[in-house]
């Protein structure tokens, strides 16, 4: 794998919400793609990325950048995408999403928000087994389009997308919800976790994503978590998140 390709870059970054330049253009928001928008969003997406099911959860296939796709090698001024994270199945999502299709009564008949959503894998493991409602939120708008090709693939009916900025807000009307990857950067993690506890406390069951990345382990807030499931990532994922071995679920105690 070269050291200039997009998978490398995105691993080594790991800014998907955290770091500056990112944190700041979620607190502005992002409007949703136009109809023209999003079909020209889609065509790219299906022309750089493979439907795999080498993952956790080989129940839903997924369009993701795989070593069969040029941008795995490819540098990454030659990506049509600024930060292509919903193209990969980050550990923690794939932990969360196995989590859930092995324990389907937690979100059965319930409503349930994908934060931070990416390619969608765990939302769409809580729609298949049975969510009433989910809604799928990711500040990238690419993802969104993702999701909405990952939910066609998977004969998925999509609830409700968002692409705001949900971190801060008040009431969580969502009886569960799920975090998968977002706590890279030590201060966005103490806003996230913060957030999320604020959620646990109003009712909501909140299941975190992560593979035992150093913002969350040394994090003061890590004391108010106990874990749920331990999962072996496979070799393929190894390659892409910096050799993390395991991924890990979490939950408020």
């Amino acid at each position: 794998m070269a050291a200039t390709c997009v998978v490398r870059r995105l691993a080594l970054s790991c800014q998907r919400y955290g770091g500056r330049p990112l944190r700041q253009q979620q607190q502005q928001g992002r409007r949703l793609a136009s109809t023209q928008q999003a079909e020209v969003l889609k065509h790219q997406i299906l022309a750089e990325t493979a439907v795999s099911r080498e993952h956790l959860t080989p129940e839903l296939a997924l369009h993701l950048i795989t070593p069969s796709c040029s941008l795995w090698t490819a540098p990454p001024h030659t990506s049509p995408f600024p930060d292509p994270f919903w193209a990969f199945y980050w550990p923690g999502g794939q932990a969360v999403s196995r989590f859930i299709l092995d324990n389907p009564a937690l979100v059965r008949g319930k409503t349930v928000l994908d934060f931070g959503c990416g390619c969608g894998a765990s939302g769409l493991a809580a729609k298949s087994v049975g969510a009433k409602q989910v809604t799928f939120n990711d500040i990238d708008e690419v993802a969104i389009e993702a999701v909405q090709l990952n939910a066609s693939k998977n004969n998925i009916a999509i609830d409700d997308v968002t692409t705001s900025n949900l971190v801060g807000s008040s009431g969580h009307p969502h009886q569960v919800v799920l975090a998968g990857d977002l706590l890279y950067d030590f201060e966005f993690a103490g806003e996230v976790l913060t957030w999320l506890q604020e959620a646990d406390r109003s009712g909501s069951l909140v299941l975190i994503g992560d593979p035992g990345r150093f913002a969350l382990e040394t994090h003061p807030l890590k004391a108010t978590l106990r874990c749920l499931a331990k999962y072996e990532l496979s070799r393929a994922t190894l390659l892409e998140n910096s050799g993390h071995p395991q991924a890990l679920v979490w939950t408020f105690t």
